[in-house]
């Protein structure tokens, strides 16, 4: 009996101790150190600087060589388009779109409409670059493994557009409406009409993109005919750049590059040539002299023609040091005062603004000097560098607005071609779409003597999502670097 009571008691302690424990669980076994919520000042930094660290290196490694504005003279693949897999902006796109979701989840809680239309214009620009890369991409269905979506629908890339151009323009008409100030904004300091200019800049740039697919002059003139409610750029102040830090861990990614790597890239002969020929006072920043006049009192600016095989590309024009390298503001002084204020991360500027406008112009989608359109872009262009167009520039047959329409677009290609400089990607892109300048692909490619078109899907979506995956190649053509996308065929 004694042997029972005592039993009792015991268990009777055993399960108030249990109950106890459980009243206070969740309050011990929170960690005040991994908060489950971040608010969307702290979250917004590490998207911009992450998207736009990828974008960089991506740049850099393929979008400025496909371009033909720099070339290598060793491991000369990526010039040869024996292409391996491209994740970088795949993976940066998707693995930051989890935070650009919480913020507009945050927003609509908070009613802080700031904060959703930065972070609609983010997602916007995001998912352009997955697309634009790519071709179809999870979209509508990409991160909501939480509501158990795990294995997503690639969307076409005619609705990932529609998708893009609604945020954009939802952006334009919600930021402004609430009060709250935007914290941690690298790219404009949380100034909301700046976001409000670069969300309609952005949309013309990419209905400009889809104009082969579609009659997109009614959506341009309602914006370019109404800036008052729909503001676009209207200088070199309003560019939307990332600006690095002379201290470390926020430099120029290219400035804590190996110097052997760095200067495995050089000045294309493509791009290098015509500056010269201009007399394109843009070259020097561009472009050093080769090694071997670099110090001397007569410089001389030598490229290299792109995709050369190894050996000849090593000794082209005997050898690196009479070969070009790319601008020292791009790697060692990339942190000077000079160097902060051009190797920048490049969202979007006004001199590629002008230019879209004077090909919309001159195609008659709106009204609208195209001269006049065209002249501030390449004005805009010398002015992101510090320097002021000469006025004989525009004089020379080459730059001077005349001729037929086919050749004045000529012309407007030809400038934002030179003026997106370190903007490979961006570069590319649009020169997928207006094939200018008839770029040609080099001597030893190993893509059929074509120029690619895009990006190869990652490996790992064979295995991880094979449905989306087939039901995109079905849909879009094989996975290679030659399958057009949808605003391509």
């Amino acid at each position: 009996m004694k042997h029972t009571f005592l039993k009792s008691w015991v268990l009777l302690a055993l399960l108030s101790m249990a109950f106890g424990c459980t009243k206070d669980f969740d309050e011990i076994n929170t960690n005040p150190n991994a908060p489950t919520l971040v608010n969307s000042g702290l979250l917004m930094p590490q998207i911009q600087r992450d998207v736009m660290n990828s974008l960089l290196n991506e740049a850099w490694g393929i979008g400025n060589i496909v371009i033909q504005h720099t070339a290598k003279n060793q491991f000369v693949n990526e010039d040869r388009y024996l292409w391996g897999e491209l994740n970088g902006i795949w993976n940066s796109v998707y693995d930051n779109m989890r935070d650009v979701n919480n913020i507009i989840a945050q927003s609509d809680a908070n009613n802080e409409q700031n904060y959703k239309g930065i972070a609609l214009v983010l997602r916007a620009w995001m998912f352009s670059l997955a697309t634009d890369a790519y071709g179809d991409i999870p979209y509508s269905e990409a991160i909501l493994a939480k509501e158990g979506i795990n294995y997503t629908n690639y969307d076409s890339q005619e609705a990932v557009y529609d998708g893009i151009l609604n945020d954009l323009e939802t952006a334009n008409n919600i930021l402004g409406t609430t009060g709250e100030v935007v914290a941690g904004d690298l790219i404009f300091k949380g100034d909301v009409a700046k976001w409000k200019k670069l969300a309609n800049s952005l949309s013309i740039r990419y209905l400009l993109r889809i104009s082969n697919k579609r009659n997109v002059s009614a959506d341009l003139t309602k914006i370019v005919a109404n800036t008052a409610d729909n503001p676009i750029f209207e200088n070199v102040a309003d560019n939307a750049v990332y600006t690095f830090l002379s201290n470390s861990p926020d430099q120029f990614p290219l400035h804590s590059a190996r110097i052997g790597s760095f200067n495995e890239f050089r000045a294309s002969k493509t791009l290098l040539d015509t500056l010269q020929t201009l007399d394109d006072t843009r070259m020097p920043i561009f472009f050093r002299p080769t090694p071997e006049t670099e110090t001397s009192g007569n410089p001389v600016f030598a490229g290299l023609p792109n995709g050369l095989g190894d050996v000849e590309a090593l000794q082209y024009n005997g050898g690196p040091q009479n070969q070009s390298r790319i601008g020292s503001l791009y790697f060692e002084n990339a942190v000077s005062t000079q160097g902060l204020s051009i190797a920048k991360g490049v969202i979007m500027t006004y001199a590629e603004l002008q230019f879209l406008l004077a090909e919309a112009a001159e195609k008659g989608l709106i009204s609208g000097s195209a001269q006049a359109y065209y002249e501030n872009g390449v004005n805009a262009s010398f002015q992101f560098y510090g320097l002021t167009a000469p006025v004989a520039y525009f004089s020379q047959n080459q730059v001077a607005y005349t001729g037929s329409s086919v050749e004045k677009l000529n012309k407007i290609g030809f400038q934002k071609w030179i003026s997106l400089y370190f903007q490979g990607l961006e570069a590319w892109f649009d020169w997928r779409r207006t094939q200018i300048p008839a770029l040609i692909p080099g001597p030893t490619n190993q893509n059929d003597d074509k120029i690619p078109v895009r990006f190869r899907y990652p490996i790992i979506e064979q295995s991880l999502n094979a449905e989306g995956y087939q039901g995109a190649i079905q849909r879009q053509g094989p996975d290679d670097l030659n399958s057009k996308m949808w605003y391509l065929k």
